[in-house]
């Protein structure tokens, strides 16, 4: 069973000296024979560590549950010899002692993972010291690291005592003051949770009641005062902080940011007061290169708090090695370790850890200083430049001076006040250090996910550190071969949405998001080329950017502006200044007598009455703060017995935020149940459904637990049949999409068929050629069940000739007038060698949009055309002396003459090329779709890739199958019919990045807001929604058709329905039961409801009969279950059940709610009583069809309804919607999936044929006349969806053959 989470203490240890050596010592220093008072040892004195009551402290016949947030099972024993004490502090006697320098042992429980051996080496890390005079009180702090990394923290108070003989004159002490002695006491606070600040806080009340009281009161107060501390809650991730108060301090404990970081309770800004930026960075990076680092300093105290800045720094990355931010002097031998390790010792060691140990950085503190033990100067790579110089930047605006801050302000009277004010310019404060450090880390690492393969789970190392500037390798060169990357890497394959990810994608910049939705091969553009003379630094990336049309433009560009290339000039801020939700404080009751069993469950109540008056008097809209309040009275219930109330409060917990739910608490606590318990469980369908999910999610997680890793791409060292050679093209991230991978095996294997055959091509090479052919493929005996393969070594020679082509292409050098003509984000993706052309010599390019002439002997420029203008293109030959050189000739509207270019042998290729880049335009211009230009140059370039690694006279034949559209434009028209083309605006590819389509399940658009940022609360632009097979969405800017989030997962089940409930949500209906709730802020799925039994089918918002009145929602689920919603709540209002075969969808109109089915429509009053029912149509009775979608016309108060096999709508009056009046056919309809109205059109969505072929369609149907305007041939596969954009834009969204979305003008 998982153990139940501690609360704030773990342990609390007092150390001292042994008293027969403080004895000693002071006898020897009244008599005068010590001249220098000496170190002493410190040892372990008390313990002090939960449970401290227990019920059987009560009862010993009754067993109950161990409170403080115990962990009874995590116990071990310790055993201490308590000697007896004369000559302590204050004179006293030591409580157990027997007076006669006997011994007693008492057993003592303890936390397992404690090491009380080293302990008091650390709690006086340098030495225990006896003074002759009293000293001030020092603090320092502890980090403890067990063997599965897992880190315990502590803070450590020394404080001086005096030491003075035995003795009493009538109660009062006798001793002279010029002979007293003080010794040192350690008391060190432990806790699971990096509590810095307020365990220092409450060290520093706990000493205002020891210093003024007897040593014999010692022990006693310091036990209570642990007991105190063992009832304190930790507040769940988010805005909910715990407060309480310990005389004479009010502390607070400040709650994480989310689950995935550490609570924040020190001074982030404590290194930059230490060190200016490029220190920083260099420190910095020596951990992000595992180096072993040593921080060096006066001040204990300064070690930890320094050493756990760096580990926030450098978040989400995970320091994987040693931590040991303090060692003493007996651990110096500790930095002998030849792994990477970040430790801290005093500075007087300096000399000494510098000599003794080589390839140690050495960061001095008090100096400011970074230094290497081998050398005067240190050799660390510099961090990217761009990176630096923003990190830099930020920093240099940082205002880490409270002073400064609040000059202006009175001193408060009340020290708590005072408190407050500092605490909170601290916290925002660290807010802004954290968000510039994370800011560092996803500038250093933001394009990572670019290479990365989430299928096959690969990184391709080599072509990202290809794609960095030349002065960054060194950096990412060691970078990438450590150990906190590939930890990185594995949380970036499973797509984890932390930190780093939401920073990332809030930063991307729209020419970024344009370029995600293409997926043209890497080379650098024009802009790129014309920056690259003048400011290389200056350049982020060499990446494309790539963008779409925009719906506004005629013509559309395929290529968009590219991503801004200065840090200097991303618009981080918006990122980094993201609205921050208010804080809220939950205080705990007085503490009762701690050490009391039923004052302790009287605390516990009270604690739970007050959460609940915090939670009936929470705002209703604010379930993020609900949610953290159901956490913490769950937590508590659990740790007073209470588990059914836990349970309650934790399934309320998971419909509201499931970011934060315990899942190993709720498993824990499901396992402890007693019988009777689970009786009461399973009574209750809630619990008992949350018990099931709960245990289901735990066996998931186990069977998941088994670490895949993170592969790097390597190249194939055995023959590979077709699907190894997808698996290996995909790892290279040459190319994804499974059909042109196919074409690209077929044209590499073409050799093995033609050999089968007997056919080796023309004679030139000969039997060289055949030697090669034999080599590179395996060829079976017999043709008959001959299985192609490609040879590894074919696949280098092709992989490495792309890569050497890219690289090539980095190197273009074009003249500035070429860079005049053509587009900022055009690249050249060929070039000829030089040739002879009818315009003079120089070398063919071609871009994207076009080929030009690069002129020699005086640079120059000429356009040859542009792809959507050629009208032919064709091979013939040139008369040069008496032999005739092949030449392409290439014709185009804009000019009469033709235009001819000798090309010898590279003639054949380009022909193919530029026929496939002609083919793919016309494609993309005729379909309004740029994706066909995208795939069009992909193919032309593994033509040439095709052509490079074979070398034979069958090069040309097998590049041949990758000429996909011009094979595409022989075999379907080019042109769509008229209606359609002048209807259609644009289309785009949601299933982009994947291996293959994915069908279009359901669409939702969502208006955006006037005058909004849309990095404001992401609520500015408007947003389209995509449900992709197995719980995928996509989501759109609707602005501008750009990519805004890739993925949300929402379960893995396909999903039906889409409810835009307001602008903070959107609701998301699946075939797993369960209602998905995304913020559209956060863009995240954190709530979920759960009290369908079945797939949850169809979604819609309630009609509000007053302003002010709740706002609801109604989901129906397929065997007949309606449930009406709270929005602001989340609760269950009413339920009710309708009789019919599968409940497909629900509607609101006027009152009634009106429910589609398979086999009938049924119009039902709110309470769930059947007011109508209408069954199929006369005319489809008996046959195996049934009702697919209707829709509520309620102006003209009509019903229109469509069957699933059947090319009619049926339009019915909803008065007497006994038969329908009107009956709609729709020519070449095969059946109809879906209606949506728009202005005085239905348009409709479904099947049907189109030049004798299955195809997508879409009916336009005049609403008034009952006429089909437009028919519309939109995909090569159903129409699953419609959506309507402001009734300015209808969205389709296709089954997975086509998978694609078309945006429709309306008129």
């Amino acid at each position: 069973m998982a153990d139940i989470p501690s609360g704030l203490l773990e342990a609390c240890v007092v150390v001292g000296a042994a008293n027969d050596k403080l004895r000693e010592v002071h006898q020897s220093h009244q008599q005068g024979k010590i001249k220098e008072l000496p170190l002493l040892g410190a040892e372990v004195l008390q313990v002090h560590a939960p449970p401290f009551v227990t019920k059987e402290s009560v009862s010993s016949e009754t067993h109950g549950h161990a409170p403080a947030f115990s962990r009874v099972q995590r116990r071990r024993s310790f055993i201490k010899k308590k000697k007896e004490r004369a000559g302590i502090a204050n004179g006293e006697t030591a409580k157990g002692s027997d007076g006669g320098g006997g011994t007693t042992t008492e057993d003592i429980s303890v936390p397992k993972d404690l090491d009380l051996i080293a302990l008091p080496q650390l709690c006086f890390p340098g030495g225990l010291q006896i003074a002759s005079e009293q000293r001030e009180d020092s603090y320092h702090y502890l980090v403890f690291t067990d063997v599965f990394g897992n880190r315990t923290h502590a803070v450590v108070v020394q404080y001086y005592r005096p030491i003075q003989d035995v003795g009493h004159q009538n109660g009062h002490l006798s001793s002279s003051k010029s002979s007293r002695l003080y010794t040192a006491y350690g008391i060190c606070v432990i806790s699971k949770y990096p509590y810095y600040n307020a365990l220092r806080d409450c060290l520093s009340c706990l000493l205002t009641q020891l210093k003024p009281s007897w040593m014999g009161d010692f022990e006693e107060r310091v036990k209570e005062f642990s007991a105190k501390l063992a009832l304190v809650p930790i507040p769940p991730p988010g805005q909910l902080h715990v407060v309480f108060n310990l005389r004479p301090l009010q502390i607070g404990l400040p709650s994480r940011e989310d689950k995935d970081r550490p609570a924040v309770d020190l001074d982030l800004h404590l290194p930059f007061l230490c060190f200016r930026p490029r220190q920083l960075l260099q420190i910095i990076t020596s951990l992000l290169i595992e180096q072993r680092v040593v921080l060096l300093s006066c001040d204990w105290a300064r070690l930890t708090l320094l050493a756990e800045s760096l580990m926030l720094f450098i978040h989400p990355l995970v320091w994987q090695h040693p931590f040991v931010p303090i060692l003493s002097r007996q651990m110096l031998d500790f930095l002998m370790a030849p792994t990477a390790y970040l430790m801290g010792c005093h500075l007087h060691h300096y000399e000494e850890v510098a000599a003794e140990t080589d390839d140690l950085i050495l960061v001095n503190i008090d100096d400011g200083t970074v230094s290497s033990s081998w050398s005067d100067g240190i050799d660390l790579p510099d961090v990217p430049l761009a990176a630096a110089e923003c990190f830099i930047t930020r920093v240099e605006g940082l205002q880490v001076h409270y002073d400064l801050e609040v000059c202006h302000l009175g001193d408060s009277t009340e020290v708590n006040a005072r408190r407050a004010q500092r605490k909170q310019w601290q916290s925002k404060l660290n807010t802004h250090i954290q968000n510039i450090t994370l800011e560092l880390i996803v500038n250093i690492f933001r394009e990572v996910h670019d290479h990365l393969n989430y299928e096959h789970r690969v990184f391709n190392s080599e072509e990202f550190l290809r794609s960095r500037e030349p002065a960054d390798q060194p950096f990412y060169k060691k970078v990438l071969d450590t150990h906190i990357f590939h930890s990185f890497l594995r949380d970036r394959l499973t797509r984890k949405m932390d930190a780093f990810t939401r920073m990332e994608l809030s930063t991307r910049t729209e020419a970024y998001r344009l370029r995600s939705m293409t997926e043209s091969p890497r080379r650098p553009t024009m802009q790129e080329l014309a920056r690259k003379y003048t400011s290389p630094e200056s350049r982020l990336s060499k990446r494309l950017g790539a963008s779409l049309p925009n719906l506004g433009e005629s013509g559309g560009s395929l290529v968009g502006p590219l991503r801004q290339t200065s840090f200097k000039n991303i618009q981080v801020d918006s990122g980094m200044k993201s609205p921050q939700r208010p804080v809220r404080f939950f205080k705990l009751p007085e503490f009762p007598p701690p050490l009391a069993y039923h004052y302790v469950q009287n605390y516990y109540q009270e604690m739970i009455t007050l959460l609940g008056k915090a939670i009936s008097g929470a705002a209703s809209g604010d379930s993020s703060l609900l949610a953290r309040y159901h956490y913490l009275r769950g937590f508590v219930n659990t740790v007073a017995g209470k588990r059914l109330d836990a349970l309650e409060d934790f399934q309320n917990l998971y419909k509201t935020d499931t970011d934060i739910f315990p899942g190993e608490l709720v498993n824990a606590l499901v396992d402890s149940l007693q019988e009777g318990e689970q009786a009461l469980a399973d009574r209750r369908p809630e619990i008992k459904h949350l018990i099931s999910r709960v245990k289901r999610d735990h066996e998931r997680e186990r069977a998941r637990h088994v670490d895949e890793g993170v592969k790097r791409f390597q190249l194939p060292k055995k023959h590979m049949q077709l699907e190894d050679f997808v698996r290996h093209v995909q790892e290279s991230g040459i190319v994804k999409d499974q059909g042109t991978i196919h074409r690209l095996f077929e044209a590499l294997t073409v050799e093995c068929c033609k050999s089968s055959l007997g056919w080796h091509g023309g004679g030139g090479g000969g039997s060289a050629v055949k030697a090669s052919s034999q080599s590179i493929f395996y060829l079976d005996s017999n043709l008959e069940g001959q299985q192609k393969q490609v040879d590894p070594e074919i696949f280098r020679v092709f992989y490495t000739f792309w890569k050497e082509t890219e690289a090539e292409a980095q190197e273009v050098a074009l003249p500035a007038s070429a860079l005049e003509h053509l587009e900022a984000n055009e690249c050249v993706f060929k070039l000829s060698s030089s040739v002879k052309t009818s315009h003079g010599v120089g070398k063919i390019a071609m871009t994207q949009r076009r080929l030009f002439l690069l002129t020699e002997g005086r640079p120059g420029y000429m356009e040859v055309t542009k792809f959507r203008d050629i009208e032919e293109v064709k091979i013939s030959s040139a008369p040069f002396l008496l032999l005739r050189i092949p030449s392409l000739k290439i014709k185009t509207t804009l000019r009469k003459e033709t235009f001819e270019v000798n090309l010898k042998s590279e003639v054949d290729l380009w022909h193919l090329m530029v026929k496939e880049m002609w083919a793919g335009r016309k494609m993309a211009d005729n379909h309004k779709d740029p994706q066909y230009m995208q795939q069009a140059l992909t193919n032309a370039l593994l033509m040439d890739a095709v052509v490079g690694c074979l070398q034979s006279q069958k090069a040309i034949f097998a590049a041949t199958k990758l000429a996909h559209f011009d094979r595409m434009k022989l075999e379907v028209p080019l042109m769509v019919p008229k209606s359609t083309s002048e209807t259609l605006k644009h289309k785009i590819n949601p299933s982009l990045g994947l291996t293959s389509p994915q069908a279009v399940d359901v669409l939702l658009y969502t208006p955006g807001q006037l005058g909004v940022s849309s990095d404001s609360e992401g609520n500015g632009n408007p947003k389209l929604w995509c449900a992709l097979s197995d719980g995928k969405v996509v989501v759109f800017d609707a602005a501008s058709w750009s990519m805004q989030q890739n993925q949300v997962q929402v379960g893995t089940s396909r999903v039906n329905c889409m409810l835009g409930v307001d602008r903070q949500q959107v609701w998301i209906g699946s075939q797993d039961s369960v209602i998905y709730i995304i913020s559209t802020r956060s863009m995240s799925c954190n709530k979920q409801l759960t009290d369908h039994r079945s797939e949850v089918t169809g979604l819609s918002l309630g009609e509000r009969s007053e302003k002010y009145s709740p706002k609801v929602a109604y989901s129906c689920s397929a065997e007949g279950a309606v449930i009406v919603w709270d929005v602001s709540t989340l609760q269950v209002r009413k339920q009710f059940q309708v009789s019919c075969d599968r409940l497909q969808s629900v509607q609101l109109c006027n009152g009634t709610l009106w429910c589609c089915a398979r086999d009938c429509i049924m119009e039902v009053w709110k309470n769930g009583m059947l007011h109508r029912k209408i069954s199929l149509p006369e005319q489809l009775c008996g046959s195996p069809t049934a009702f697919s979608s209707l829709l509520l016309y309620h102006e003209r108060e009509q019903l229109w309804t469509a069957c699933i096999d059947v090319g009619e709508l049926c339009v019915w009056h909803l008065r007497e919607p006994t038969k329908p009046f009107q009956r709609i056919q729709l020519p070449d309809c095969a059946g109809v999936t879906c209606l949506i109205k728009v202005k005085n059109q239905i348009w409709v969505g479904g099947r049907g044929w189109s030049s004798g072929k299955s195809r997508g369609k879409i009916y336009v149907v005049d609403a008034q006349r009952h006429t089909v305007e437009k028919e519309l041939v939109a995909h090569t596969d159903c129409v699953q969806a419609l959506c309507s954009a402001e009734d300015r834009y209808v969205l389709s969204g296709a089954a997975r053959e086509d998978g694609k979305i078309a945006i429709w003008k309306v008129e």
